[in-house]
């Protein structure tokens, strides 16, 4: 079957032209097995139409999509790894596949790939993902959608019938190809790349089309330069994206310039970690001896990351005015932290000092009680309305002494934001969705020691009916799927 009529095919990469990208073909793998693919979203773009051999055809073996990308492109950028300029970098192992339109609000939608085959940024790697890979990347995006983070989307994943050695897993191990689903592949260091080579007509062609498709309320805007508007929008989203990241409790682990997006989105998962229990020191990578990645200094990762696009962006401005743009970080994200976390605890601000107090009496009171981080934000959704059932669930001897006195206290003063939401049957329940590091591995082996895929399938069930409850579940409409002989269930066939 084709794409349905929502589907609005609009490449606009190519428009930069030489110097951007390299078109390059796609690996050839020995085999196809449908591991995942995202119908809510699919439906939402016009593509969950496609049958099981359409779907194969365009995400497995890369066939063009109607009207789309003739050819893959790989995106061309530099970066900062662990704040070390690398020049060497590029897409290794994905390249852009596609760019549409989102039929529910209008803004450019790109697939992008992972493990999809060498590029002449490989650097001597097989340009693979390995299928562990691709199935934590599913159980990131997924958590991280149903707790309100703007992030890209796992659209597709195909196991792809290699055996892959790397060092830091068991080998060999199996193999797969991923499509992501995000509104942009434009990363810092894409401007990196061209203020690096001092190459000021590319650097401001890259901005102009940026700038018109990620922040149009800006690009047409008289008076201060491009390159200060665009940075603030980048600036602003990015402070907003941190805020996310710290209420959901959840470390990237690898924030690099190469892994920041301008239009805000978080992307490109690898050692990332929900936390266990409220610590700033926490780390994902185990490559992360100094900490620099911490949970703790996420914010403080960002606004560097942020620093260095507009060191990029100095060619086409003024100092004075970059500075100026990047000067609402902090407020912003103070400010978006205090709202997340209001909304992820269940309560209404009343737009004073209470606020924030609320705000310091819980993080204080999470520092001394050792209590989960999400079992926290769990028993006391909605306030004190929900005290008896926080005080008779698991973690009911957490809540005692000083600190739980003044974090009360503090919470006495806000109402439920959504009471209704406290009668759904997730509150019925003692502990909440989470995805701890555990159930991570434990999901992962139970399909490389049984093949058994059904405690993801019954993770992404969950995950997405917390998402359901909280608020942020995909708007989309169902669509007809076939599945197709010797291909894995749909997972999100549930929640279509």
């Amino acid at each position: 079957m084709a794409p349905s009529p929502d589907y609005t095919p609009e490449p606009r990469f190519p428009d930069l032209g030489d110097g951007f990208f390299d078109a390059v073909p796609a690996a050839r793998f020995p085999a196809r097995t449908l591991r995942f693919r995202n119908q809510p979203w699919a439906a939402r773009v016009g593509l969950g139409t496609l049958d099981a051999d359409a779907w194969a055809r365009h995400f497995w073996a890369f066939e063009p999509l109607p009207g789309n990308l003739p050819q893959p492109l790989a995106l061309r950028y530099h970066g900062h790894q662990f704040q070390v300029y690398n020049p060497q970098l590029g897409d290794g192992r994905g390249f852009l596949f596609a760019q549409f339109r989102d039929p529910a609000d209008g803004r450019l939608l790109d697939l992008g790939t992972k493990g999809s085959g060498q590029t002449p940024w490989s650097r001597g790697g097989d340009g693979r993902l390995t299928l562990k890979g691709g199935v934590r990347e599913i159980l990131a995006t997924e958590m991280l959608e149903a707790l309100g983070v703007y992030t890209s989307k796992t659209f597709s994943l195909f196991e792809t019938g290699e055996a892959l050695e790397r060092g830091d897993e068991p080998s060999p191990t199996r193999s797969s190809v991923m499509v992501r689903l995000s509104h942009g592949h434009v990363r810092f260091g894409s401007f990196q790349r061209h203020a690096y080579h001092r190459d000021p007509e590319r650097l401001r062609k890259l901005l102009e089309l940026a700038a018109e498709i990620y922040v149009p309320e800006h690009a047409s805007t008289p008076g201060a330069d491009l390159a200060s508007r665009f940075l603030r929008a980048v600036s602003e989203r990015s402070a907003r994206l941190a805020a996310s990241w710290m209420v959901a409790g959840f470390v990237h682990g690898v924030l690099n310039t190469d892994n920041m997006n301008v239009t805000g989105e978080s992307f490109d998962y690898g050692p990332w970690r929900f936390l266990p229990r409220y610590d700033p020191q926490f780390t994902a990578a185990y490559f992360d001896s100094m900490g620099l990645y911490a949970y703790g200094r996420q914010p403080a990762a960002v606004a560097w990351n942020v620093e260095q696009l507009a060191v990029a962006l100095v060619p086409l401005s003024t100092t004075e005015a970059l500075e100026v743009a990047m000067e609402s970080f902090e407020e912003v994200f103070r400010a978006e932290y205090r709202r997340r976390f209001l909304e992820r605890l269940g309560v209404a601000s009343r737009g004073d000092e209470s606020d924030t107090s609320l705000l310091r009496a819980c993080l204080c009171f999470l520092g001394e009680s050792y209590v989960g981080f999400d079992q926290f934000f769990f028993d006391w959704y909605g306030g004190v309305v929900s005290a008896e059932r926080a005080l008779r669930g698991p973690a009911a001897g957490h809540y005692t002494g000083p600190r739980y006195e003044e974090f009360r206290a503090a919470l006495d003063r806000h109402a439920p934001s959504h009471p209704e939401r406290l009668e759904h049957a997730y509150f019925r329940v003692e502990k909440p969705c989470s995805m701890l590091i555990a159930e991570v591995e434990s999901i992962w082996d139970a399909i490389a020691q049984r093949d058994d895929w059904s405690p993801l399938e019954a993770k992404v069930a969950e995950i997405r009916a917390m998402g359901d409850v909280l608020g942020h579940a995909v708007a989309a409409h169902p669509a007809p799927t076939s599945a197709g002989a010797g291909v894995a269930p749909d997972l999100s066939a549930s929640s279509a």
